[in-house]
């Protein structure tokens, strides 16, 4: 199973293609340990498969004692005792009947439940690594349509495989039981069916995973559709999405129906080896009976028997095809559940939160444990160091090269250079989103991967350029910082943020809804709402990656008074590409190439001329080509 329960492998088709292997056993015994979860609801639909199984095999046995009574003693017979046994068997087998629908659907239910809680929680453990390389529909898939298909297979495959076996077993053991030739000749198409069997079974496979990484495709293509429906629109796209869309579902239905008459083959081939196995049983069984071996009952029972023996295995051959088909969907789901995150605490640190779990349980520790974070090291972060760090992107050329750089706590560092020169990436390193490809990020002389990732990221307040705005009210966004916050403490969040003012003006003020990822407001109102959220979570490291690009002007200069504000007494780091908004940090980095090539304050690198001065001037001119052209159009 390692060889796709990997590690977050930066290959978009990891488990779409790799897989050639037939049945994985293995595979579905960890699956079945989801249904195992309901010991009691596996036990009474085990015991309902069973009872009906039995059930069922006893109807032959009681119509061969009936015939063969009426042969010997005629009309004398007792028909009512007869009836009656008749009568019971039929009410155990509808109780049984209703018991395992019952039953398989509580299974059913629970599994599916289990599959995708379990899916949804790895999830959130996951780095941003396993994001880079797969879409929000191969995602989407894995949690939907995958997931409901191996809850279906648990279920009522677990019913299927009991009532078959069962079946099988109960019949075999009747025809030994009345005739032992006669049984073995009908028992001799099996070695034929297992061939068959074979045969089929990795044809099968391989197309219904190819079925499902389509279907993924689809799933991928028309969510990203979805989103992109506006630029879409602006650029008259619509026929050529629909062209690419219809590709797509052309692959789906092509490999759909390659794997539906590949499974519609198989299926009559069973049927036909059953009907074989009947033809003997009736030859042969006739020549018994005119010979005088046999009784015409015993003769009847075992047509039935045959007929009936292959009822299962034929069941039994539509789950197995089912369960191949559903094999591509185990292994995408179980791929999911199992994935390991990139970056994860180290069995150093996970030891140390252990300790201090300990020591919080013991009065004498625990005024001096307080103090402390989850790995039981200081609460505070007073100074970061990036020492010779190099980052590079898997696969990719080196991003980051040689950084060394130092923050004391009340600094505020301005990030500036051009596009793809490296900021963002200088940021994920320090949020630990990746982790340096060289050298050490410190804190407070302690390598950052020595501390706990959970603590270091909650201490970290993020406002990105396009931030994420959820559905629901205002109120619900911000809250998002801080879920045990007040709602004075919210409202005194947006004003510090300075987006008190345009909350205040709406309709319903801060229980307005903002609709689907904010639909309902503008760019710059979504931004005054993050950069809220952010000031609500009181972080120890806060960081404005182009959160200002948005906003306009004048509204910029209002958040400006409650940032400074929010900047003192904590490590704060701004990406801009508007050098207007970084002339008070303490220190501005101009990052270029993946290298620090100048820092300093907004005057000294004035001063100092090169790149940030040209950066400044073109600002400049641009800033001021653009009010010339305002002053002449109004």
């Amino acid at each position: 199973m390692s060889e796709f329960f990997d590690t977050e492998t930066p290959t978009q088709n990891l488990d779409e293609d790799t897989f050639d292997q037939g049945v994985d056993l293995h595979l579905w015994r960890k699956l079945l340990g989801y249904a195992l979860n309901y010991p009691a609801d596996v036990i009474m639909l085990s015991i309902c498969a069973i009872v009906t199984a039995i059930s069922e095999i006893a109807f032959p046995l009681i119509t061969r004692q009936v015939i063969d009574k009426i042969s010997e003693q005629g009309a004398a017979i007792d028909i009512m005792h007869y009836g009656s046994l008749y009568l019971i068997f039929v009410v155990v087998l509808a109780t049984s009947v209703a018991g395992f629908i019952w039953f398989g659907g509580r299974i059913r239910t629970q599994v599916s439940y289990d599959i995708r809680q379990d899916g949804f929680k790895n999830l959130q453990q996951l780095s941003f690594s396993y994001y880079d390389f797969r879409p929000v529909g191969w995602l989407m898939a894995r949690m939907t349509s995958d997931c409901e298909r191996l809850s279906n297979i648990l279920a009522w495959g677990l019913l299927d495989i009991i009532w078959c076996s069962t079946m099988i077993l109960g019949i075999t053991a009747a025809m030994i039981y009345m005739n032992t030739k006669l049984a073995l000749i009908i028992l001799a198409v099996l070695p034929f069916l297992a061939v068959l069997s074979i045969f089929f079974q990795r044809h099968i496979i391989k197309s219904a995973r190819k079925v499902r990484k389509t279907n993924s495709k689809i799933t991928g293509y028309f969510n990203e559709s979805i989103m992109g429906v506006k630029t879409t629109k602006a650029f008259v796209q619509e026929q050529n999405n629909l062209s690419q869309f219809s590709h797509l579902t052309g692959a789906m239905y092509h490999a759909s129906v390659l794997n539906r008459v590949q499974a519609a083959l198989y299926l009559p081939l069973v049927l036909i080896l059953g009907a074989i196995a009947a033809g003997l049983a009736l030859v042969f069984g006739g020549m018994e009976v005119i010979w005088g071996t046999i009784t015409a009952g015993t003769l009847i029972a075992f047509l039935t028997y045959s007929r009936h023996f292959f009822e299962p295995i034929e069941e039994l051959a539509r789950w197995f095809a089912e369960m191949q088909m559903a094999q591509a969907s185990a292994e995408r789901i179980l791929g999911l559940i199992d994935a390991k995150p990139a970056i994860s605490d180290s069995t150093l640190v996970t030891t140390n939160i252990r300790t201090h779990e300990r020591h919080l349980e013991c009065p004498a520790f625990a005024a001096s444990a307080s103090t402390a974070a989850l790995d039981g090291l200081p609460l505070t972060i007073s100074r970061i160091e990036f020492r010779q760090v190099c980052f590079s992107y898997p696969n990719g050329p080196r991003v980051l090269d040689n950084i060394n750089l130092t923050i004391q706590r009340g600094d505020t560092i301005a990030i500036v250079g051009t596009s793809g020169g490296g900021k963002t990436s200088l940021i994920n390193l320090l949020c630990r989103f990746y982790e340096p490809s060289a050298g050490n990020i410190l804190l407070d002389n302690i390598d950052y991967r020595n501390r706990s990732l959970s603590w270091l990221q909650s201490n970290l307040g993020m406002v990105l350029q396009t931030s994420h705005i959820f559905r629901g009210s205002i109120l619900d966004n911000i809250r998002y910082g801080n879920l045990s916050a007040n709602t004075t403490e919210i409202k005194m969040a947006a004003r510090r943020a300075g987006a008190d003012i345009f909350i205040q003006q709406m309709e319903y003020g801060y229980s307005t809804e903002v609709g689907e990822g904010g639909a309902k407001l503008s760019a710059g109102e979504k931004q005054l709402i993050s950069i809220a959220r952010a000031i609500l979570a009181n972080p120890q490291i806060l960081i404005l990656d182009e959160a200002t690009s948005s906003i306009d002007l004048m509204t910029e200069e209002t958040i400006q008074h409650g940032l400074a504000e929010l900047f003192q007494n904590r490590i704060s780091l701004v990406i801009a590409h508007r050098l207007s908004t970084v002339r008070n940090a303490n220190t501005i980095l101009v990052v270029e190439k993946g290298k620090i090539v100048q820092r300093g304050n907004h005057t000294q690198l004035l001063k100092m001329g090169g790149r940030y001065q040209q950066l400044y001037q073109q600002q400049n001119a641009s800033q001021t080509t653009q009010q010339e052209k305002l002053w002449v159009s109004a």
